[in-house]
């Protein structure tokens, strides 16, 4: 399974995030818990955007948002970046099943 970033993701996480390819590629190695499917009506594609939290190898958190392509070879990463308290929340309690 490979990870695709086109240029203009790279450039946005560069720029708008501060996040590095490697950083992305650190979090997918440490990830633990499930991908969660993204069910706002303004994010949907086909096949589904998916995302997680996990940290780098430095301990930054980071939610790494991405598309697998359709023979589910490849992972397209749509963006990645430090998530907000809601995003923690929701990863912990349906991603790493922790209640709260």
């Amino acid at each position: 399974m490979g990870l695709v970033i086109s240029q203009k993701t790279r450039e946005k996480l560069r720029k708008k995030h501060c996040v590095t390819e490697e950083e992305v590629k650190q979090c997918f190695a440490s990830r633990e818990g499930k991908f969660l499917i993204d069910t706002r009506e303004e994010h949907r594609t086909n096949p589904p955007t998916h995302w997680f939290l996990a940290e780098t190898y430095y301990g930054r958190l980071l939610k790494v948002v991405f598309v697998p392509d359709a023979d589910g070879k490849d992972l397209h990463i749509k963006t990645a970046y430090e998530p907000n308290e809601t995003e923690i929340r929701i990863y912990r309690k349906y991603g790493l099943g922790i209640s709260e």
